[in-house]
């Protein structure tokens, strides 16, 4: 159990090492340290991950344990193996992170390593928190670390813009979760996620539980970049240094969605059992919705890193759908899905960090035929572009073949793989289309448009280093990052220990035993699960429409030409202006709210 604390503890003894050792020590030191920091938090969670076998695992601060009668005033960590792995997935992205800015970003020092590993402690104590209004402090902890990171070159105007809209937009999310916990806490006297579900299971929801349930719910989407809360993503990512866009893509959104399904079948699951149908259709909704906005914005885009965050988007959408079934199946398919496209993601943003560095634009338009010289990066973006569509058996293909199988078993959801197929092939072939016009100067090239001056701002150079060269430092974790998310499909047993861990997550009786009253389960016995036949076809289906999709991308088809004024509309929603996003997120919130109040009464 001392092992616990030190999940948290580490990173952040190590960020304070690095503020006070800043005037006497280089920048060899702070790289050094900060990758042996963030190595020793990633071995802590992967200790923490191999004990949740034994049962959910619960750390009182302070020793604080609950009182009789379900009291518990103190603050918990209280965690299975789906936290605990989330924990430890932020912490093998930080490290890779950091190694990566040690070739791709000149000028950093001990500071920028610092607020990098509070975002680590962040992301872990948000993970493994059993307190709602701690998974509150730790969530902010990690937003306020992403906005330095996010304008970390302030001496120029568009990571100041971008990092600001990034701050306003999800300070907005934050004090919606903030009056959503104060709703819960006046109507229940508690804050551990435990207590709450046995107070709210005691009664039916009434109009204060809904709303506060709600505002916790669109607090946490803004923090997931779900429609309409998304508008700030693709600015903070365009600006962001490549190894901060990592953690950004892999893990910091998702956690967000995370943050839904924790307190959801923690706290509000008792007292909202009566109405799971209406709940699941207003969260797919709003998942559908997310993927296909983002993977229609990202056939849209000519910026490579603009378009690498609208496919992030499109996958938030598609990793809520698992969420929204409400069913231990699709959560383990998510589970597997965030992980696996999270690692091929990262290798993205690495290559696109590579081709920066190289020819100091990411712009597709003037990239075009420029990168034939870069082949091993060529491959490398092509391969995860085709594994981002889901080509089976890879890792991302698992995750989602698993949650398309859920799907299957839920009555009336029978359509919702087709719709997962058509948002893949967008996604996958927007980045398809940008690998054959950058690395093999296929079709005509294009047009600037009236963005390009703000791409090329964005897409400064990050380091000094010569560019007639790729350092190994940044071209071999770019392909071992595609190689783990490759093989991570391959991993044996790897759809049984997430099924089995889901199953408990889902089951809010043995999460209140052990918290409150000290009895562990072990990981119930579930069967072994593996992608159906027809999820492999849906996998070909979606590599072949991205396939199609570049195609048409590159010839410039009529049917792009037809969909042109569709994008151009899209697009223009997405001003750039922070006071138009935070209007989008008060109308989301609205009828989020609304259509919570009109069915879960």
């Amino acid at each position: 159990m001392t092992l616990v604390p030190l999940a948290v503890l580490v990173p952040m003894m190590g960020a304070g090492l690095m503020a006070a050792l800043r005037p006497v020590t280089g920048r060899r030191f702070s790289d050094g340290a900060s990758l042996l920091t963030a190595l020793a938090a990633l071995v802590i969670c992967l200790i923490l991950l191999a004990r949740t076998r034994d049962g959910t695992i619960v750390y009182w601060w302070g020793a604080w344990k609950p009182r009789p009668h379900d009291v518990a005033l103190g603050v918990d960590f209280a965690f299975g193996p789906i936290a605990a792995g989330m924990a430890a997935f932020a912490a093998a992205l930080t490290a890779v992170g950091i190694v990566l800015g040690w070739r791709m970003l000149e000028g950093v020092d001990h500071l920028y390593q610092a607020a990098k590993l509070v975002f680590l402690a962040g992301m872990v104590g948000f993970a493994l928190s059993g307190d709602l209004f701690n998974m509150f402090v730790f969530f902010e902890l990690m937003s306020v670390a992403a906005y330095v990171l996010a304008g970390f070159r302030i001496e120029k105007r568009a990571p100041l813009e971008g990092s600001l809209n990034f701050a306003i937009t999800n300070s907005v999310g934050a004090i919606l979760v903030l009056f959503g916990i104060a709703l819960v806490y006046g109507r229940t006297g508690a804050l551990n996620l435990a207590q709450i579900g046995v107070q709210l299971g005691h009664h039916a929801p009434d109009g204060l539980v809904i709303v506060g349930f709600a505002l916790i719910v669109c607090g946490f989407l803004v923090k997931a970049a779900a429609v309409p809360f998304h508008f700030w993503l693709a600015d903070a990512y365009a600006v962001a240094p490549t190894p901060v866009c990592i953690l950004f893509a892999g893990v910091m959104s998702e956690l967000g969605l995370f943050g839904v399904a924790r307190v959801y079948w923690t706290a509000f699951a008792p007292a909202l059992d009566g109405h799971t149908e209406a709940l699941r259709w207003t969260l797919l909704t709003i998942g559908l919705l997310t993927a296909f906005v983002g993977a229609a914005m990202a056939v849209a885009q000519h910026h490579l890193k603009r378009m690498l965050a609208f496919v992030t988007i499109a996958y938030v959408g598609l990793f809520l759908v698992g969420i929204a079934l409400l069913s231990a199946d699709g959560l383990a398919g998510t589970a597997i899905f965030v992980v696996g496209d999270g690692l091929v993601k990262a290798s993205l943003f690495a290559c696109v960090g590579i081709v920066q560095h190289r020819r100091a634009t990411i712009d597709e338009v003037d990239l075009h035929g420029r990168c034939r010289d870069l082949p091993y990066t060529a491959g490398v973006f092509a391969i995860g572009a085709i594994a981002i569509a889901g080509l089976p058996p890879f890792g991302p293909f698992l995750g989602k073949a698993l949650v398309e199988d859920a799907a299957l078993k839920v009555p009336g959801m029978e359509w919702v793989p087709a719709a997962m197929t058509v948002v893949s092939a967008l996604a996958g072939g927007a980045l398809l289309r940008a690998a054959a016009r950058v690395f093999l100067g296929l079709g005509q090239p294009g047009v600037q448009d009236e963005s390009s001056d703000e791409a090329e701002v964005e897409a400064e150079p990050e380091s000094d280093e010569p560019a007639d060269r790729t350092p190994p430092l940044i071209w071999v974790p770019a392909a071992l990052l595609l190689l783990a998310g490759l093989c991570w499909g391959f991993i044996p047993g790897l759809g049984h220990g997430a099924l089995a861990a889901a199953t408990r997550f889902v089951e809010p009786n043995a999460y209140l035993g052990a918290v409150l009253h000290g009895v562990h389960e072990a990981l119930p016995s579930v069967p072994h699960l593996t992608p159906s036949g027809s999820s492999y076809l849906y996998g070909f289906a979606a590599v072949i429409g991205a396939l199609a999709v570049a195609a048409a991308g590159v010839a410039r088809h009529g049917a792009i030409d037809i969909a042109r004024p569709a994008f151009a509309q899209l697009r223009a929603l997405h001003s750039g202006h922070v006071g138009d996003y935070v209007a989008w997120t008060t109308m989301g919130v609205t009828l989020i709210g609304g259509t919570f109040a009109l069915t879960l009464r």
